[in-house]
Order: structure tokens, then sequence, then C-alpha cells
């Protein structure tokens, strides 16, 4: 046994029992797929932790909570996140939440000198499988070969969008209501469109020339079908399910459970959903029915790190695998990494910018570049696993449309107060 005193494991700028959070600053980055603000909690001790609002989230569900940590030892994760889960809910609106989270880890893990992963139990895999996504084409054959060079790039995975989009210009592959084939803003089965027989055998040859050109040996899952009623998604189901493919992903909205249990006991190909759930209660309506053969839940709407490893445990419950969607920079990036590590039934992690040339140059003190051959290897320093951000290539990014510069102060967001206790 080592006779060095437990303090030589431990980052001793000063003790972490007497780290305390002491600010909150923010800086929006425009250029990546879907546009994202970076936060920074700053502490009494000089260390500070990265986290991210995910895509298209307003940096307000962030700030908000800033009063409401000011003081608080960032080490006590599970204390800091039960008393501002209340403040974020399904899809974006969770943003400031899971930002926070991601942040405390990487407090935590830099004070104590760990990695985020050991912080929730340790790691399962020692690197993580990637899959990006591909735009579509309206072409088959073509997109086959776009695949083909994510798979010559080293991707083992793949994942494509197959649905109405597809059909625009096809005639007779589409009923609908006027008007509503271009809409983004009414639920499923509320908006009347079914796609027709011609439509579905459209849809069935586009995979099959695909396949063509990519074979089998390469998991290939489908997204982005339309706002279509869910007759039509098992319709089409079905007519797919022959291509083998890896999952078909939110055909229908995630609220409507006995719907996804219909779809899954209809197909033979599993289906997937999850990105806009929060919170594992929120995931437990689709695990009882057992009504999805995969989750894929976003670590920056799902609840950060810790709730994502118990969403993934939870699933494993049911016989259930996680793949986990992810869009945004290389800081929630390696949130998403060291979740994945410590998840044991994980599948598959999404990235969608690899793509930009520039996207690793945003963080520094790590090897480069984050993806390697189709893997991403798990870092094993402190916290999140990089050094910090790069100034100069965030500087690059920032939307000058939207509020604040580089961490400028937030002050005004140090005296939000309200009374949030949820029991009387």
């Amino acid at each position: 046994m080592s006779d060095a005193p437990l303090e030589s494991n431990v980052n001793t700028h000063s003790r972490p029992s007497d780290l305390r959070i002491t600010d909150m600053r923010i800086v929006n980055l425009k250029g990546l797929p879907m546009d994202a603000t970076i936060i920074r909690i700053d502490t009494n001790q000089g260390i500070s932790g990265y986290g991210e609002v995910r895509d298209w989230a307003s940096p307000t569900f962030a700030l908000m909570l800033k009063s409401r940590l000011i003081g608080e030892n960032p080490c006590n994760i599970d204390k800091i996140f039960r008393k501002i889960k209340q403040f974020g809910h399904h899809a974006r609106q969770a943003g400031g939440v899971c930002a926070v989270d991601m942040a405390l880890f990487d407090l935590a893990g830099k004070a104590y000198g760990v990695p985020a992963y050991q912080l929730v139990g340790g790691k399962f895999r020692d690197q993580v499988l990637c899959y990006c996504d591909t735009d579509s084409v309206s072409d088959g054959k073509v997109m086959g070969e776009r695949l083909k060079k994510r798979m010559d790039d080293g991707f083992k995975f793949l994942k494509m969008d197959v649905g109405i989009g597809l059909l625009e210009g096809v005639e007779g592959a589409l009923s609908a209501p006027p008007n509503m084939i271009d809409t983004r803003d009414i639920m499923h089965p509320f908006t009347g469109i079914q796609i027709t027989p011609t439509g579905i055998d459209y849809l069935v040859e586009y995979v099959r020339q695909v396949r063509d050109v990519i074979g089998y040996e390469i998991p290939l899952a489908v997204d982005h079908f339309g706002h279509i009623n869910v007759e039509s998604c098992i319709r089409l189901g079905q007519a797919l399910d022959p291509f083998t493919l890896a999952w078909y992903e939110d055909m229908i909205p995630w609220q409507l459970t006995d719907q996804w249990k219909r779809l899954q006991e209809s197909v033979n190909t599993p289906v997937c959903t999850g990105e806009d759930i929060y919170l594992k209660e929120g995931f437990m309506p689709l695990f009882e029915a057992r009504a999805v053969g995969v989750i894929h839940p976003d670590l920056a709407t799902s609840g950060g790190i810790m709730e994502t490893k118990k969403i993934g445990d939870l699933a494993q419950d049911y016989g259930i695998a996680m793949a986990m969607h992810f869009a945004g920079s290389p800081v929630s990036f390696l949130a998403n990494i060291h979740c994945a590590a410590a998840t044991e039934n994980f599948y598959v992690l999404e990235n969608h910018s690899v793509d930009l040339p520039w996207w690793d140059d945003l963080i520094d003190g790590i090897d480069k570049p984050l993806i390697v051959d189709g893997f991403a290897p798990v870092p094993d320093a402190p916290g999140l696993g990089f050094g910090d951000l790069n100034e100069e290539a965030i500087r690059e990014r920032i939307d000058e449309s939207r509020k604040g510069g580089y961490f400028d102060p937030t002050d005004e967001w140090d005296d939000e107060r309200s009374h949030d206790r949820l029991w009387s």
C-alpha cells in the first residue's frame, strides 16, 4: 500500500471541501450545424468547469440558474441537480440544467483529479463508437456513394434520412390536405399526410439502391420520415424491414406511447426515440409499455451525465439498448463520451460536426482528432478531459447577433430570486 498522502491525488489549489461557485458566464457560438452556447462556472479556487446549452436553446435557461448556484460546492453534483432540475423540461427547455450538470462534472473531476466517468462508477469501454449524419440527396445510388465515403473514412455505423422529403415531385406519392406537406408545426397524427403505395415503392427502391452500394455489414439507421401518421409509418416500416436497418428513428412524437407500442409490434426493425425526453421519469412510459427497441437520449436534454447514465441503466433492465443523440461543440461531445463510457448498454453516439475541419480546434489539451477510425477515445484527464478552450478559435465563432461576447460578466443574473420550493 502506498504511503503517499491522499492529497497527492487531489488538486490542492485549496481543498475540494472548501470549493465554492462564484460566477457563471457564457459565450454564444455560430457556425456549428446547430448553434450552441458554452457556459463557464468559476470557483473561489481558480478552477473553472465548462458545459453546453444544447443546439437552438436559449442561454437564458442557464443564466436563470446562476443565483441558485452561487455559494454551492460544485462537487455536490447530485445535491445541486436535485435543486435545479425543476427548471428543466423536455426538449430545449432542459438546456440550462444539463449545461450546469456538465460543468459540475468538469469541476468536480478537476478538483479531485479524476475523469468524469470515474465519478459515476468507472467505465465499460476505452473508446466510443460514433456515427455521423449524412445529408440526403434524391438519387439513391449517389446517397449510397456518400455513405460509402463515410465508410472509407473509418465510420462503422451510418445514418440517413428516408421520408416524405424525398417524395417531392413524385406524382401520386402522397395524399394530404392543402398546405400540410411542408408544415413542421403540427403533430404527426393531426396533419392528415399519408404515404401512398407509389410513395412506399419509391422509398423502398431508394433504400435498395443505397444498400446495393454499401452492402449489409455496416449498420444503417434511418430518420426524418416526416409528419405522417402511425398507420403510414407501419406500412412504410413493414416495406423497409427486409433491408435490416439498425432502427427507425422518431417516426412519431415520443409522447404517444400507445402509438409507439403499435409501431413496435407491427414492424421487424427496432424503433427508436428519446432525443427530446427529460429525466428518467420521462422515459418510463416507453419502458413499461415495451414500446421501443432503442432509446436515443440527448444528454443536453435528458438531464446531463448522471441522469443519462441512470436512463441507460433503467433501459438495460427492460432489455433496451441506448444510443445517444448529439449535435454541438466538443464540450458537450466529451460529456457524452464520459457518459457513454460509463453505461453498459450503450450502443453508438451521433455527431453532426465531422465535416467541420475547425471543430476539434475549439478545445485544447487533448489528443486530436477526437474521432479516430469511427471511434472516440475516452480521455483519462480530469473532468471532461480537455485542458481549456482555445480562446482564439472560440472568438472566431462568436455569434455577434446574440447578446454577449467572450464570457462577458453576467452580474444582472446574480440576484435572480423566487420561492422555488415545490412543497408546503
